[in-house]
């Protein structure tokens, strides 16, 4: 039973390493929707405490008390009999010897220990069975560490390499331009969009792809956003739904800055300028048409904090919200 326990076990940590490894891989060098939408530390997380609970799991559970008296493959070894009256424990420079007592005088003792240190010590210095488990156990969780440690540098070096952060200076400059020059149509007077390369305004501590000053002239957006736009304005590239959602956060920051402060009624006027921005940045107009009712309809499931983005009643075709209520579609 402990056998199989400890071959499930082993088992267990193979299959998550090279589920991990999969996964780094898939994130790396896949499709750029799984490293849009999946943050690679969850994968992280998730492995080191499958590593933890595997370690501490089985130590957690109370062992058996242990019986130090010689069990029967000691008797059948060392030829002790069942029916000896007692047994005599002899400690000496650090060695344990049981002897078989029944009553005999001083020397004899003394002959039975010697016969004793004759026998085979193999089993006595052999360590104790918790020690013999507990050193590969060690040995995995540190050879599982070191595969969690290996995988995350080459993530950080591949993520400094690539995205955002692998852009030059003067594409992020180009990028913030662009950006700052389609807000600002939709504030009505000159703003300026940033990339949060620091994280300190917007990203996965705060909660929220884009924060900005209800009237102001500055919003930021997270890097992951701005990449977004970068790749659909200069590479012609699209992640359909990723990019639909940058395109509606850049036009929701604009709004505020426009002067509304509403949450939901801003993500209403955001989805229907989105089409426009969408178009200038070089889609075409039904494509991103689509791309603001897959928000829309997106934007209905929306529950507990992110609740207040959801659009008011009038954000409708014909609506008390519709921008444009002489048109036919919406948005």
């Amino acid at each position: 039973m402990e056998a199989a326990r400890i071959l499930r076990s082993r088992g267990a940590l193979s299959v998550l390493r090279v589920a991990l490894a999969a996964f780094v891989l898939v994130w790396l060098f896949g499709p750029y929707t799984v490293r849009a939408t999946v943050p690679v530390w969850l994968a992280f997380a998730i492995a080191l405490g499958l590593e933890l609970h595997l370690f501490f799991g089985p130590r957690s559970r109370r062992s058996p008390r242990l019986d130090r008296l010689p069990q029967a493959v000691d008797r059948d070894r060392y030829g002790y009999r069942e029916d000896v009256g007692e047994l005599l424990l002899v400690r000496e420079s650090g060695e344990e010897l049981w002897i078989p007592y029944s009553g005999e005088g001083e020397e004899d003792v003394e002959a039975l220990i010697a016969r004793a240190r004759e026998q085979p010590d193999e089993v006595a210095a052999a360590p104790p069975l918790h020690e013999r488990r507990g050193r590969p156990q060690v040995r995995q969780l540190l050879v599982g560490l070191a595969v969690i440690a290996a995988l995350a540098l080459i993530v950080w070096v591949a993520d400094s390499r690539t995205g955002w952060k692998g852009l030059d200076a003067d594409a992020r400059v180009e990028t913030g331009q662009r950006l700052s020059a389609e807000a600002s149509r939709v504030a009505g007077h000159p703003v300026t969009i940033r990339c949060d390369e620091s994280g300190d305004f917007v990203g996965a501590v705060q909660h929220a792809d884009g924060v900005a000053a209800v009237g102001g002239q500055l919003a930021y957006l997270t890097p992951e956003r701005c990449y977004d736009l970068y790749r659909l304005a200069f590479e012609g590239k699209v992640a359909f739904s990723q990019t639909g959602r940058a395109i509606a956060v850049l036009a929701h920051e604009a709004w505020h800055l426009n002067g509304v402060r509403d949450e939901g009624k801003t993500e209403c006027y955001a989805l229907q300028s989105g089409i426009e921005i969408g178009r200038r940045l070089g889609l075409s107009e039904a494509t991103a048409r689509q791309m603001m009712r897959q928000q829309l309809a997106e934007n209905a499931l929306r529950t507990g904090a992110s609740a207040e983005y959801r659009v008011p009643p009038g954000c409708r075709n014909g609506g008390s919200l519709d921008l444009e209520p002489a048109a036919s579609q919406f948005p």
